[in-house]
């Protein structure tokens, strides 16, 4: 049996361009003699899809979706992932489901059986868990068919869950497993699939074909990464991450090959799950044009590369906005990486309009000694500039806040920290300048004094990011145990890290959820990132 993996780039709600493009796969599926097509979780309408669920609308495009995809199957099964109601009034009223399909007829339909709810999923909020298990029969092959998170109970050292679909399915003696998955991107998770689907086939002893969907819905990016295992854990064929594929594998001849080693691949996939988010948030929100303050400073550095790299170096604005507290080489360096980049530039100093409103304040500060609420005027300053020219020539500004000080709140709030997408947000100080030296890997791109000199954010005079904060070095690894870790004061000492800087450190990250509350949405790239997957209380006293 030939069997097809679809790893598709899906825009949630847009039924048109969604059913289209799956109906052009299953087309492509069919040039290629492929007897099955197996397309990503909620394909249908994209994931996720939240509070769109909760319109009967939407539901009932999917099923003319569902129908307009069936007049295609002639010829062909299809496993495509859409929800669908449950018809009893007990329970919820949906179900997150995978459609069987083939010769015209909806012979199956599997409801998904484990719905996580942590991190950034949400799914028990919409969807019933299923609980009947029931395999399809399919041209003399007997196929199990899982759902996304289906699979992750099996090889978990803590498991999430009180049961196993497949320890149901496997009772049925299934010739090999369909997994239709939407699983987000971060840097650990390509080795975990891997992990997880060589668990699944160590224990049930058949093949699996792992279908996963690719694309940046906001702050959620998809990479793809489907592949194939066959019954004794060998890995046999595997699509790329961040690209739309179709790949098909015939059942009969799986050869094996080596699995992806991952260890050394970190800002690569950061790097171009980046790209992804960027351009997949323009693309689908129809914007097309970005600007951002181009500071001299390394995170502003990295954020032109990816934007050039998203959208085209022609569709990206830098504007330099020194203030009187500007070094030249800021300026300099600045002026040396967009020229390598070939993309735009203005050049609008702030002190007049820094002037300007000390001489407006100047009657109620008084005699006052200057703190940092000159420096946040300068930071305000420059945010009025971006947000003028967005507006006039239609541009989005692109924040470059990175996840140390977005941690810690060290940025201005409707200063640095405005925009319409956080790009760095779930990057820290340390793992920008690696990436930026993945950009440099073959030439230097970024000019290398960017890189080499002590960040500033030049609000006043000799300023260093130490004067306020520990190393980057140090910050960051704190920060890492504390936020991706969950490690609390008593196993941070227990690591080795200093009381006092513990204290100093958490007081920081934790009085500032707030400011956070407050910044745009932040492209997704580690374990944990500030957002939808960290929901912390803002009032809370719990280590503060």
């Amino acid at each position: 049996m030939k069997i097809a993996l679809a790893q598709l780039n899906y825009h949630i709600g847009n039924f048109e361009a969604n059913t289209k493009k799956i109906i052009d796969a299953i087309a492509e599926a069919k040039s290629k003699n492929a007897d099955i097509v197996l397309f990503g979780e909620l394909a249908v309408c994209g994931y996720p899809p939240r509070d769109f669920l909760e319109f009967d609308d939407f539901i009932n495009r999917c099923q003319m979706s569902i129908n307009d995809i069936t007049a295609h199957t002639e010829g062909i099964a299809v496993v495509v992932g859409c929800p669908i109601k449950n018809p009893k009034i007990e329970g919820k009223d949906l179900f997150n489901a995978a459609y069987f399909i083939a010769d015209k007829k909806i012979i199956h339909v599997t409801h998904k059986t484990l719905l996580p709810t942590y991190d950034v999923f949400d799914e028990y909020r919409y969807f019933e868990p299923n609980e009947i298990f029931e395999c399809v029969t399919y041209k003399g092959k007997k196929i199990a068919v899982t759902i996304c998170e289906d699979i992750w109970n099996v090889g978990n050292e803590n498991p999430l869950y009180q049961t196993c679909p497949m320890d149901f399915l496997i009772k049925q003696s299934p010739d090999f497993i369909l997994n239709l998955s939407a699983s987000p991107f971060n840097y650990t998770h390509p080795a975990l699939r891997h992990h997880t689907v060589k668990a699944n086939v160590n224990t049930y002893k058949i093949p699996m074909y792992y279908c996963n969907n690719i694309g940046a819905q906001t702050e959620l990016i998809f990479d793809g990464g489907s592949m194939v295992y066959d019954a004794q854990g060998n890995c046999c064929g595997m699509l790329p991450h961040f690209e739309e594929c179709i790949e098909v594998f015939d059942s009969e001849n799986l050869k094996a090959q080596e699995a992806p080693d991952y260890t050394q691949q970190k800002y690569r996939l950061m790097y171009d799950a980046l790209v992804m988010g960027i351009k997949d948030y323009f693309q689908k929100m129809g914007f097309k044009n970005a600007i951002l303050g181009l500071s001299g400073g390394v995170d502003s550095a990295l954020v032109l590369c990816l934007a050039v790299a998203a959208l085209g170096k022609e569709n990206v604005m830098s504007v330099l906005l020194p203030s009187q507290y500007s070094t030249g080489h800021s300026v300099d360096d600045s002026l040396a990486l967009v020229k390598n980049l070939g993309s735009p530039h203005e050049i609008i100093p702030i002190k007049d309009a820094f002037d300007t409103f000390e001489k407006l304040l100047a009657p109620q500060f008084k005699d006052l000694p200057e703190n940092v609420t000159e420096e946040n005027i300068q930071a305000r300053c420059r945010a009025v500039l971006l947000m003028a020219m967005s507006n006039k020539f239609g541009y989005i500004l692109l924040n470059t806040t990175n996840k140390s000080e977005a941690a810690v709140g060290y940025g201005t709030l409707y200063g640095d920290m405005c925009g319409g997408i956080a790009v760095l947000g779930d990057v820290y100080k340390t793992e920008v300048y690696e990436i930026c030296n993945y950009i440099n890997i073959d030439k230097e791109i970024i000019p290398l004094h960017i890189l080499t000199k002590a960040p500033s954010a030049e609000l006043r005079p000799g300023q260093k990011d130490s004067d306020s904060l520990p190393e980057y070095s140090l910050l960051d690894s704190l920060l890492y145990q504390y936020i991706e870790k969950r490690q609390g004061p008593n196993e941070l000492l227990a690591l080795g890290f200093d009381k006092a800087l513990i204290d100093r450190v958490l007081k920081m990250v934790n009085s500032n959820e707030w400011k956070r509350y407050q910044t745009p949405p932040i492209l997704r790239v580690s374990p944990c990132a500030f957002g939808v997957g960290r929901r912390m209380p803002i009032v809370g006293k719990y280590l503060s």
